[in-house]
């Protein structure tokens, strides 16, 4: 039974997993181009915020974000909002936003950068 209970939580944690990883890959991305150290304690507060609003969502829901970058970012610019991590380096990445086609971020980064600018 025990394994069976296993088999059955496994699935359900793996979109959960997945986009917990890709948030935290996104935003280790995100302030290392900007050349900043990343607020680590609020980056995982803005991970488990993540995983909380992830986690409320039907497992076919987690799914479909999984398979959509589109909403990926949707959900990711969520967490770094509610989470607060927009309040950390705000100064400095608004003057960063300031001459975005020098920072060295792909275009969908502009989901964060959004939020400082001015």
């Amino acid at each position: 039974m025990a394994e069976t209970m296993a088999e059955t939580h496994s699935p359900m944690s793996e979109p959960i997993q997945i986009l917990k990883d890709e948030f935290r890959r996104h935003l280790e991305t995100f302030y290392a181009r900007l050349n900043l150290t990343p607020p680590y304690e609020s980056v995982e507060k803005a991970v488990r915020t993540l995983t909380t609003i992830v986690h409320a969502l039907p497992h076919d829901e987690q799914a479909r974000i999984v398979a959509d970058p589109a909403l990926q970012w949707q959900q990711f610019r969520a967490a770094f909002e509610t989470s607060g991590l927009v309040k950390k380096h705000r100064g400095i990445i608004a003057g960063l936003v300031a001459n975005r086609a020098a920072l060295n971020l792909p275009v969908e980064y502009d989901h964060f950068l959004n939020f400082f600018r001015r």
